[in-house]
């Protein structure tokens, strides 16, 4: 007879991880609600880890969990993959920072145009957000014109001009110390509206379009087939840069990225992640005559008053570019992106026989190696099997995916079943296995079981 449970999901949560609830409590006198990154913030604490390898990690009690959060979609090989950890071992030793050139940045760059044809040169920063607000900059400047469309929903960092049409609701026009002028200045398209892109940019002052190329906040909000294709159309026509957004979906994808999938040829090109192996670091590519706005030269007015500036301590650092270039050297096989697009299929697969199964109106969707969970709401295709494209779903239900109650509940639920999924989904990497893929559907199938045996999905 099975033991019968005397805990609800979160005070299991509370028993398992005391440790992390001590680090926690002591975080709070350092950190803003205790977290160093908005999204690792969890009620009524997050967890702390002490090692992690491969596809898991493992926190202060020593529990173990199959770890779908991926450094945040950074570690496509897995945590401390050897090659790189050798890479960066070796590395460290010889220095972290010389405040000179040094031969790693090159190849690092090499191996980026190689991958990336796109990428006529190359400039490198310290983070994604870093990249997208250069490409932002760049490209007002090379157009001359002052505004950048994005599309709600889709998520290029923190800076300023990012925030606008990011978050829901999406028509929101103010944001927390950010100036009303900045939001003059970025123009947010409707969901996949190319019509609104199209009689926008006829207007003749907007400088380029950036987007996430899989979709809004990846691949959360699919893309209709042929969109890029058209958008790339559309900008030519109207003499807009565009800008492909592939901090996640940069060697993810393929290992030339989406653009490389869609066979579109962006303007300028952000990376980040992947790019550096894990590490902090972040690149801007793109076509020759718009990165030359970079360049010095021998003319006192052009260098004071044309050139586009770019400082940052550690732009190319030698620790990052280890990690990067030995890190690009092995994501250059497909067959890296091939097995971690195959363990999610699976696992998109397994979730949705779980909701089907146990008639829990929810689906999971998603494409390449990532996936969404939505709780609470139904689609139309949704028949227990992988899905890429949610039918009959509004864009607000796929970029929220739950309430907050059944989101919280879901992810502690998961990690006392030894699993750590990722903003309502997860990302997934080459060290995932079909047997870790088989333990996390079982673990969904068990965590699904007490949300509802606790009653969780009665007021939906």
């Amino acid at each position: 007879m099975a033991r019968q449970r005397t805990l609800t999901i979160e005070q299991e949560f509370v028993e398992r991880h005391p440790s992390s609830r001590a680090q926690y409590e002591r975080a709070l006198k350092d950190f803003p609600s205790g977290v160093t990154h908005d999204v690792r913030y969890l009620k009524p604490f997050p967890i702390y880890v002490e090692r992690a390898a491969g596809c898991k990690k493992w926190d202060l009690d020593g529990n173990e969990l199959i770890d779908y959060t991926m450094g945040h979609g950074a570690l496509l090989l897995g945590h401390a993959h050897p090659q790189i950890v050798e890479a960066v071992a070796a590395q460290v030793r010889r220095g972290t920072h010389y405040g000179a050139g040094h031969e790693l940045e090159l190849e690092w760059a090499e191996r980026i145009r190689e991958l990336k044809p796109s990428c006529e040169r190359v400039k490198f920063t310290a983070s994604g957000t870093e990249a997208t607000l250069m490409a932002m900059r760049l490209a007002r400047a090379y157009t001359g014109r002052e505004k950048i469309l994005k599309f709600a929903g889709h998520f290029h960092g923190w800076h300023d001009y990012a925030i606008p049409g990011e978050k829901l609701p999406f028509t929101q026009e103010e944001s927390p110390g950010i100036p009303r002028a900045v939001f003059e200045t970025v123009v947010v398209a409707p969901v996949n509206d190319l019509d609104f892109v199209d009689r926008r940019l006829a207007e003749g002052d907007v400088a380029a379009v950036i987007l996430e190329p899989s979709g809004a906040s990846w691949a959360s909000i699919p893309l209709p087939e042929g969109f890029l294709q058209r958008l790339r159309e559309i900008t030519q026509r109207h003499q807009t840069l565009l800008i492909f957004d592939e901090v996640i979906t940069g060697f993810r994808w393929s290992p030339g990225g989406a653009q490389r999938l869609a066979g579109v040829t962006p303007d300028l090109t952000t990376m980040a992640k992947i790019v550096a192996g894990g590490l902090p670091g972040g690149a801007l590519g793109g076509r020759a005559d718009i990165m030359s706005l970079l360049e010095f030269r021998d003319d006192p007015d052009w260098n004071a008053r044309h050139r586009v500036s770019h400082p940052g301590t550690f732009n190319a650092n030698p620790l990052s570019a280890a990690a990067g270039c030995a890190c690009l050297q092995l994501v250059a096989d497909p067959g890296v992106q091939q097995h971690a697009d195959a363990m999610a299929s699976r696992l998109r697969r397994g979730f949705n026989q779980v909701l089907v199964q146990q008639s829990i109106p929810g689906f999971v969707w998603g494409e390449s190696s990532v996936f969404h969970i939505a709780l609470g709401h139904t689609c139309a295709n949704q028949r227990g099997d992988d899905i890429r494209v949610p039918e009959g779903v509004t864009p607000e239900v796929l970029k929220a995916g739950m309430s907050p109650r059944l989101a919280l509940a879901l992810h502690q639920a998961m990690i006392n079943e030894g699993v750590d999924l990722f903003h309502g989904g997860g990302l997934l990497s080459a060290a995932h296995t079909p047997e870790d893929i088989d333990r996390t559907i079982e673990a969904f199938d068990r965590s699904i079981r007490r949300m509802k045996d606790e009653g969780l999905f009665e007021q939906v």
